[in-house]
């Protein structure tokens, strides 16, 4: 039997997170026809047996069942087998260390009832504090290596239609992607266009999936009155570590790679890193000048190497 929505969270040992994530969207359904798939993605903590009890207690009927994967599949497999559990008209995919403000669900659909175009439907993403996270993007290219690379206001200024981040309020004819960590899928199109890709572990998994989609001829919306709140960081090290300049685990440049081979070709994921090197070049030649030079993240200039010469090489996950 089909559901109007489901909702696809995937758990890694983060049973606090997911269970808030859980709470917050059975507050929200109220009268809505509505299923929750939290997918354990093989946690080995304990934290999935902490959730199957949590369900167990709740009340008979309540709309939320544990899919426990036999591997971490990461995120594209775990939202993967959330949607194959259940056939829904449209499906949340939410990470773990999000909440949905109240009337969340019923603005995003009303949105997906008023855009039959849209096969994807992106929210307003807050922080805790209420400030407005970027969420659309334009997709990552060779030149927006070199924007990254060079961090530099001239270089930025000069090429800013490759400048991935979209400053709100966002123009929709801009948008390439949005961020998986809250968006509505039209059931329809994820029928269509088939899975999400799980040669991603982490990262560049929901630009790759908003790719296949503007391909088969969907469009993006953002439905700004549907707000979801997202403690970044709370299930993945990567932006903490990003943050820091300190050394990116082998599966994001994994991811890196295949995103661009799949946009651009091989030749674009060598462009890429040679722009990135041209800009970190372009970065380095403040120090004529006598000014400080922008700190490159850790390994960085060997690291987005990784596969270039194997783009839909290994995920390099950990334990892989």
């Amino acid at each position: 039997m089909t559901c109007h929505i489901a909702i696809s969270i995937i758990n890694f040992r983060t049973a606090e997170l997911t269970l808030n994530c859980v709470r917050s969207v059975l507050h929200d359904i109220g009268d809505i026809d509505a299923r929750i798939v939290v997918v354990d993605n093989a946690s080995g903590d304990g934290s999935a047996d902490r959730i199957a009890a949590w369900i167990a207690a709740q009340p008979a009927g309540a709309p939320v069942e544990l899919v426990r994967s036999s591997a971490n599949t990461g995120f594209s497999g775990g939202h993967n087998q959330g949607m194959a559990a259940v056939e829904a008209d449209h499906y949340l995919i939410l990470n773990s260390d999000a909440v949905l403000r109240p009337g969340f669900l019923k603005t995003i659909l009303a949105a997906a009832e008023a855009h039959p175009e849209a096969g994807l439907i992106a929210p307003l993403i807050e922080t805790d504090e209420g400030e407005i996270q970027v969420s659309c993007f334009r997709f990552q290219s060779p030149w927006s290596e070199f924007i990254r690379a060079a961090s530099s206001a001239p270089v930025t200024r000069l090429l800013r239609r490759h400048v991935v981040a979209l400053t709100p309020p966002v123009d929709p004819s801009e948008i390439g992607w949005a961020s998986f960590c809250c968006i509505l899928l039209r059931g329809r199109m994820v029928r269509e266009i088939g899975p999400m890709d799980e040669g991603y572990f982490l990262y560049f998994d929901d630009c790759d999936y908003s790719l296949k989609a503007r391909g088969a001829g969907w469009k993006i919306v953002q439905e700004p009155r549907a707000v979801a709140v997202h403690f970044r960081g709370g299930s993945g090290p990567v932006k903490t570590l990003e943050k820091a300049r300190k050394r990116l685990p082998a599966y994001y440049y994994a991811s890196r790679t295949r995103f661009l081979y799949k946009a651009y070709g091989q030749v674009g994921v060598i462009a890429a890193n040679l722009l990135w090197h041209a800009g970190r070049a372009l970065a380095q030649s403040r120090r004529l000048l006598g000014k400080p030079v922008p700190r490159a993240i850790a390994a960085e200039w060997r690291d987005i190497w990784i596969n270039a010469f194997r783009p839909l090489g290994p995920r390099r996950a950990p334990g892989e």
